[in-house]
């Protein structure tokens, strides 16, 4: 990969999804990079901000924004400090941008879409650590994600869901 490049972070901040992010910074993000943290929420009915912004997600919030309370509470997002601390550090040290883009829906659609829409050079996420079986009646974000997404994927597992 080139200098400048786009790099997605799918967050539910979840712990899968913070383990990942920590890799990823420490392992993939470098200066010039712009990080994009993607965040999907769930279709709710008729919400008025799902509806507006089913198909295209919500406008770009440069993290300025994203880390103030009071903004992101208008999306319905409670934001996790560790995450937040993550992505400061990673300003601070790395010399980075960040851009949070939140979409409404299935997760694994929407960011298999934010990878087209944000045109992004690989995209990370968590792993649950799911069963065999709790996948196949759940679904697999994480599978569906590397088998449809039009860039690389990495899937980083959390290792104590796996006993290690």
């Amino acid at each position: 990969m080139t200098k400048d490049r786009k790099l997605g972070f799918a967050v539910d901040f979840s712990k899968g999804s913070k383990t990942a992010l920590k890799w990823a910074l420490h392992n993939l993000s470098d200066k010039g990079d712009t990080l994009y943290v993607i965040h999907v929420k769930p279709q709710q009915g008729s919400e008025s901000r799902s509806l507006l912004w089913s198909t295209t997600g919500s406008p770009l919030i440069p993290f300025a924004e994203f880390r103030h309370k009071d903004v992101m509470e208008n999306y319905e997002v409670e934001l996790d400090p560790e995450v937040l601390d993550l992505l400061d550090t990673a300003i601070k040290q790395n010399h980075v941008t960040v851009i949070a883009k939140l979409y409404w829906g299935d997760a694994r659609d929407k960011l298999c879409e934010a990878v087209e829409d944000l045109k992004l050079d690989c995209l990370v996420l968590g792993s649950r650590g799911l069963g065999t079986i709790q996948r196949v009646l759940l679904g697999s974000v994480s599978s569906h994600v590397m088998a449809n997404a039009n860039c690389p994927v990495t899937i980083v597992k959390d290792q104590r869901a796996y006993g290690v």
